[in-house]
């Protein structure tokens, strides 16, 4: 492995950690871990508030390009989908969407980690279903995929903090729950 190990996060809110006081997320605790294990990397949180599939397709090429230069081990973690689905999108174009990254973006090693749930039942469902999608989309494509929302919907401290908060995202223990889902493929991936 390179010296010199970059990771973008291009997402959306939860790549950014929002409702963690401790401003870290998943994305921060995974870069974390890999340097407790002997793998220094320079992180790059790139999510943002809000941000849909369009959004993140839209600006993940000028974001990444120039924090990924040749000669570095540069990789790219992407999660999104839970603003699609809030606004109805239909997991068919949000899934078109990732599909397009992920293949215009082929030359760097991706992880996608899927939508988490939020305190909302039929979201849930509709995020179920876009989940699933986005897995399938990943399974095409042979890129690793990490589905968080059947082990968080079921998770009592992540829903209890998502419920205490904005009623989508949780506080420190919560994405500490995320990033244990996360971290083994995260480790798996990175170490390839």
């Amino acid at each position: 492995m390179s010296s010199d190990v970059r990771v973008c996060f291009l997402g959306d809110s939860f790549v950014a950690g929002v409702g963690d006081p401790q401003c870290l997320g998943w994305a921060g605790r995974l870069a974390a871990l890999a340097h407790r294990r002997g793998t220094p990397l320079t992180a790059y949180n790139l999510g943002i508030r809000r941000d849909t599939s369009a959004d993140v397709l839209a600006r993940w090429r000028a974001e990444c390009t120039p924090r990924l230069p040749d000669g570095c081990d540069a990789r790219i973690v992407l999660s999104f989908g839970v603003n699609d689905t809030v606004q109805g999108l239909p997991a068919a174009e949000s899934a078109g969407r990732l599909r397009t990254l992920l293949t215009g973006a082929a030359a760097w090693p991706r992880l996608v980690v899927g939508p988490p749930p939020v305190d909302d039942e039929p979201v849930n469902r509709a995020l179920a279903a876009l989940d699933e999608t986005f897995a399938e989309a990943c399974r095409e494509l042979r890129v690793p995929y990490v589905s968080t929302l059947p082990d968080l919907v079921r998770d009592p401290v992540w829903m209890r903090e998502v419920r205490d908060g904005d009623g989508a995202h949780p506080g420190a223990a919560g994405y500490e729950a995320l990033t244990r889902l996360v971290a083994p493929a995260w480790t798996r991936w990175l170490d390839a």
